[in-house]
């Protein structure tokens, strides 16, 4: 690959994990204000409700919008469709940044609902167009950057909503509405992007187009391989038409891939990982720390710092078995924060247990559970039916995210130091899903990916057939 692809595919996998940044940030500010909004609005309970709107509203447009990712994708093309969801995320930040001259919490709901409309869109568009435009030896790393991003984008948040930086009865509305900068900066970056070769080829049957879209991001390497592959993509695409959500579900060849997309999404958030950012201040005041709200950073330093790692574990380990070994190190961790919540109260330096248990617990989502469902569902699809898996999976993540938010603080008050066995529960439930289900896809092409299903399916078949025929079960295939 020649130095210029080679910056040219750079600047497309940068400009389009800027989306992904605004989302993490959108996560991360969100926190930091409310001390000093809440100054706006007297009344707990009013202030409750439109805080609590101001929060969920974000996850409520992601989901929305998620669903028709698909559709925009295919409508507009990768690249022009990301162009013109920016617009959203452009209003809803400029409605944040100028809350202080109108009625704040209606400003704020409104700028947080808009930019979950992006958000939903974006976290489908960005693992699309990345895969598509990644060489197969890199896809793996190029796609955990999508969690570099995110986790970029929290621990920036973190930072700035410090009360001497943006945190403050002044700043706050700068703070809200400043991933604004990053929506414009990816929309005029996107005007030197590349679109997909992969959408130009198989979608738009512009073949001229796609050759020198590739040239652009692999410079003089011999295409033929990559255009070997559209090709059969094109030909599977054509014989099934259009797939839809429901043939997803109904049809047998996509069964069991799209449950694996989905299983992968809600391991990744009822994982407990929300939980432990929430838990963490918590234990660092108990722990003595003087400034938990530093530790709190701290562990969003060592969450971007394992997730920087991951990008060159990824490719070495394969995806599989770093997503199993961090759902195991979650499990361990997860064990040892309840003994020490636990325990808490009868010996002082359990507390320390609880902290190490935080860091080892971020540490092991950001190597596997964190980065991969990300990029994991678009390798496991073809182009004809990736639009519509990419967006399902993307409503399952954004739902299961609307789901801990509203009820994690309940069932935290109920259970108490006792919350985190649920989640030790979980993990176990996805360490043993993840061992029989998910597959490696590791330097796979797509088409490689999904013979390995079918491979499986008919052993299933063979097997199934063998309880009747004991004599006709031998099976040849690595499963």
């Amino acid at each position: 690959m020649e130095g210029s692809s080679k910056r040219t595919l750079v600047l497309s996998v940068f400009t389009a994990v800027l989306g992904f940044f605004q989302y993490g940030y959108s996560l991360g500010v969100i926190n930091a204000p409310q001390r000093a909004i809440s100054v706006y609005r007297s009344g707990k309970s009013t202030l409750t409700l439109y805080w609590s709107l101001s929060v969920s509203i974000f996850a409520i447009g992601g989901m929305i919008s998620s669903f028709t990712v698909g559709w925009v994708g295919d409508k507009l093309g990768r690249v022009k469709a990301m162009l013109a969801v920016n617009v959203l995320s452009i209003i809803g930040n400029l409605l944040m940044g100028l809350a202080k001259f109108g009625p704040s919490h209606i400003l704020i709901i409104a700028g947080r609902a808009i930019t979950g409309l992006y958000c939903g869109l974006s976290s489908g568009l960005v693992p699309m167009y990345v895969g598509e435009i990644s060489p197969t030896a890199l896809r793996g790393a190029l796609g955990t950057l999508h969690q570099l991003a995110i986790v970029t984008g929290i621990l920036l948040s973190q930072v700035l909503g410090l009360d001497f930086l943006l945190g403050n009865d002044d700043m706050w509305p700068l703070l809200l509405g400043l991933s604004g900068a990053a929506a414009l900066l990816q929309f005029f970056l996107l005007l030197l992007c590349p679109e997909s070769p992969r959408y130009l080829y198989i979608k738009l049957g512009k073949v001229e187009e796609a050759k020198k879209s590739l040239k652009r991001l692999r410079g003089d390497c011999d295409p033929t391989k990559e255009i070997t592959e559209m090709e059969k993509e094109k030909q599977e695409a054509a014989s099934e038409k259009k797939v839809s959500i429901r043939k997803l579900f109904s049809s047998s060849s996509y069964r069991q891939p799209i449950i694996v997309a989905l299983m992968v999404q809600i391991s990744q958030q009822f994982s407990g990982i929300n939980a432990i950012f929430y838990y963490s201040t918590n234990i660092f005041v108990r722990a003595g720390v003087d400034q938990p709200v530093y530790a709190t950073i701290g562990v969003g330093v060592v969450n971007t710092i394992f997730t920087i790692i991951s990008v060159f574990l990824v490719e070495r380990t394969g995806r599989r078995s770093l997503f199993i070994a961090g759902l195991i190190g979650m499990l361990a961790s997860a064990v040892a924060m309840t003994v020490g919540l636990v325990l808490l109260g009868t010996f002082a330096w359990m507390s320390y247990v609880s902290m190490v248990a935080i860091f080892l617990f971020v540490i092991f989502f950001e190597v596997g559970p964190g980065p991969i469902p990300w990029f994991i569902v678009a390798e496991l699809f073809s182009q004809g039916p990736r639009p519509a898996a990419i967006a399902i999976a993307g409503f399952c993540n954004w739902t299961c995210n609307f789901i801990i938010g509203m009820c994690f603080q309940y069932i935290a008050d109920l259970c108490g130091p006792y919350v985190f066995t649920i989640f030790a529960v979980l993990l176990l439930g996805f360490i043993l899903f993840a061992h029989f289900k998910v597959p490696e896809t590791k330097g796979k092409s797509f088409e490689e990916i999904s013979a390995a299903f079918r491979q499986k399916r008919r052993c299933a078949i063979i097997y199934s057939y063998g309880w009747f025929h004991p004599e006709k079960t031998k099976c040849y295939c690595s499963c």
